[in-house]
């Protein structure tokens, strides 16, 4: 930073403050944690030397407390890779199936939104389509801060439902389909190319939730990729030209993480592996009829809370998630 050439580049320097920023919170986290463990060996002692009935408490409640802050720790430092850190991508697309699987789309949009609220990250509605009768035909949010792709990314793949469903007058039990892609937000450090003329785009009036904010213009953009079969949409900015310049950036992440991915399969192919990525893998069961439950098909990390996971406690799958990947390597 001292460097006179150091701000030439605004958005690169933005980028190292970033990064230097990152490293200088884990350092304090680290430090403060070591202080309040140094406070409670003075304390132990303190109450070996001379029982305190009050002191044991506060004791106890105090490790209790430095237990779950070292967990959280534990758990961002198994965020090592190169995108980790940035802004997080999510659309959530419900599968065949109407109205029940539409409606699934919405609760686990719901989910979502409380574990980022929880968890002190932005949420940014980016497009919505909203359901023939109830929930979501599709969404894509943005999600900034700290870790918000580390944290998210074990939720790319297929999700499914099982319960009783509230559409259908009989009663019966249904199964649904929602499926969830993750993808880091991109930062200007990386360059994907891409031929205009592979680029298909379309304008059409924004929707809100509900119906609301609408446009008189044709202000949201669809772009897709021919080659690819890539679409990407976004009607959260007014003016068509910042949609567009959203849609692209959304286009780039897209494209690079598909390069991304199929290097990985080819590389798993060499070693003989057999690496499922995409849509096509369901990653977690939620089920509300007959029993209650929750179980990642990846970790086989499971919980009876459903009503938990459904209000935003994604931490212990997401702790499982990163575990299981930092053993494979």
């Amino acid at each position: 930073m001292a460097d006179p050439t150091f701000w030439d580049d605004s958005e690169k320097a933005q980028q190292v403050i970033n990064a230097n920023n990152a490293n200088k919170e884990t350092y304090d986290q680290f430090n403060q944690l070591a202080e309040e463990l140094e406070e409670l060996e003075v304390m132990l002692e303190m109450i070996q030397e001379e029982a305190d009935p009050e002191m044991e408490a506060e004791l106890e409640a105090r490790i209790t407390k430095l237990n779950e802050k070292m967990a959280s720790y534990e758990l961002s430092m198994l965020l090592d890779e190169p995108y980790d850190r940035n802004n997080a991508i999510i659309e959530l697309h419900p599968g065949a199936g109407g109205t029940e699987s539409q409606d699934w789309g919405s609760m686990l949009l719901r989910m979502y939104t409380r574990f980022c609220e929880q968890h002190g990250y932005q949420v940014e509605t980016l497009d919505y389509q909203a359901g023939d009768e109830a929930g979501i035909k599709s969404v894509t949010l943005l999600v900034k801060g700290h870790n918000a792709y580390g944290y998210l990314k074990s939720e790319k793949g297929v999700h499914r439902l099982v319960r009783i469903s509230p559409f259908d007058s009989a009663k019966r039990r249904h199964t649904s389909f929602c499926s969830v892609d993750v993808m880091p937000e991109l930062d200007g450090a990386i360059d994907v190319e891409i031929n205009s003329d592979d680029l298909k785009i379309d304008t059409y009036r924004a929707s809100g939730a509900g119906g609301q904010h609408i446009n008189k213009t044709e202000s949201a953009v669809r772009i897709t990729h021919i080659p690819t079969g890539t679409v990407v949409a976004s009607q959260a900015q007014r003016s068509q030209l910042k949609n567009r310049e959203q849609a692209m950036g959304m286009l780039k992440a897209k494209l690079y993480q598909l390069e991304v991915e199929k290097k990985e399969q080819e590389a798993a192919a060499l070693r003989g592996e057999q690496l499922e990525i995409g849509w096509g893998s369901q990653i977690r069961s939620y089920v509300f009829h007959p029993y209650s439950m929750v179980k990642d098909h990846r970790t086989n990390f499971e919980t009876g809370n459903v009503q938990a996971v459904m209000d935003g406690d994604l931490d212990g799958f997401i702790d499982a998630y990163l575990k299981l990947k930092l053993n494979q390597k």
